[in-house]
């Protein structure tokens, strides 16, 4: 038999806290710069114009991914959002390498997620499981979701219904609409909002977990990666410390190599195994190690690399003038869905001028 060699390789959870924290205060950055920009726009004479920050393109996702397929289907980008196309593009893009890792890597939502989940496991000192029969049925609504947003848009959208509403005034204010919606949250969006924390607080990632269409797109594009989790059989233990601290629940020590579209390589599993190279990530189908200290710089480099060609290949700011959202936002309840006939018929009209 051979020696068991312990585990001295550092952990990288503290680089991967490093990412999640930075990324979320550019998040907030981007957030305070949008809420001066509005509050420019809603009184042009009474605050200082601060320009709209493209990164809130972002928090667009339908949007974006929209605009994605309008691409795909014509080769043209629309210069609406086109940040959150390049956004979008990094993440799916970054998801064929590194699997679901935006998800654990820099998502503010997760990051969230988990810091309240981490605040219930001190308070309680136990993880909460969902019942198994539970968690295989609400897992499922995610796909759902995903399917009704890839039918919508990808099969019953044609080319001119997906320019139209890129166009639309509605998608041109949906980031002010957006804001709108939290700034002035209805009773009932905060009390749904509120049932989604409280249950963040129980069950780990819960909202990533059960309902994210764009984790469950992440998820299915993950199994094409070829950056996997490997487990070495004849150095394991099976002390099952791997399965234990995985935050997707997943079954680590019973897997030769990990296939699962909630894997979303944070490594806290690879961090954990006390025995030297028995959980690592390598390339599939031949094997070759990659250390994991590299899947951060993967992580965050193509991010900032795919986001910052971008910036200086003009594709990042949008086109519209400050003087056109002054006057957009003057009649903003106003602008709702372009799917009808009549809407249709009017950007013809107008495209046609």
């Amino acid at each position: 038999m051979s020696k068991i060699i312990k585990n001295q390789e550092k952990p990288v959870q503290k680089y991967r806290l490093f990412i999640q924290i930075l990324f979320s205060l550019l998040c907030i950055w981007i957030g305070v710069e949008f809420y001066f920009f509005v509050k420019y726009i809603s009184s042009p004479n009474d605050s200082a114009f601060i320009s709209r920050p493209p990164g809130v393109d972002g928090f667009l996702p339908i949007s974006s991914f929209m605009s994605l397929i309008y691409f795909l289907k014509t080769g043209n980008i629309s210069m609406i959002h086109p940040a959150g196309l390049i956004i979008f593009s990094a993440i799916i893009i970054i998801s064929f390498i590194v699997g679901k890792s935006f998800c654990s890597w820099l998502c503010p939502i997760g990051f969230i997620s988990e810091a309240i989940n981490d605040l219930s496991i001190k308070l309680f000192r136990r993880k909460f499981r969902m019942p198994k029969v539970a968690d295989y049925i609400l897992r499922s609504l995610k796909y759902f979701l995903l399917a009704f947003f890839l039918y919508s848009i990808v099969f019953l959208m044609t080319d001119l219904s997906l320019k139209m509403f890129l166009d639309s005034p509605y998608n041109q204010t949906a980031d002010i609409k957006m804001y709108y919606f939290f700034a002035d949250i209805s009773l009932f969006a905060f009390c749904v909002i509120a049932i989604l924390f409280i249950l963040s607080f129980f069950f780990r990632n819960f909202w990533c977990r059960y309902l994210c269409p764009y984790g469950a797109l992440l998820g299915i594009i993950s199994f094409l990666n070829p950056l996997k989790i490997r487990r070495n059989t004849d150095t394991c233990t099976d002390c099952k410390l791997c399965t234990k601290v995985c935050p997707s629940n997943i079954k680590v020590h019973k897997l030769k190599t990990v296939y699962s579209d909630e894997c979303t390589s944070c490594l806290t599993c690879v961090d954990a195994c006390p025995v030297k190279d028995t959980l690592q990530m390598k390339l599939t189908p031949k094997g070759k190690r990659l250390n994991k200290k590299y899947v951060p710089i993967i992580v965050a480099g193509l991010f900032m690399l795919i986001t910052g060609f971008g910036i200086v290949s003009g594709y990042w700011q949008n086109k519209i003038t400050k003087e056109t959202y002054i006057e957009l936002h003057k009649h903003i309840n106003d602008f709702g869905h372009p799917t009808d006939k009549n809407s249709i018929e009017k950007f013809n009209e107008s495209s046609a001028e």
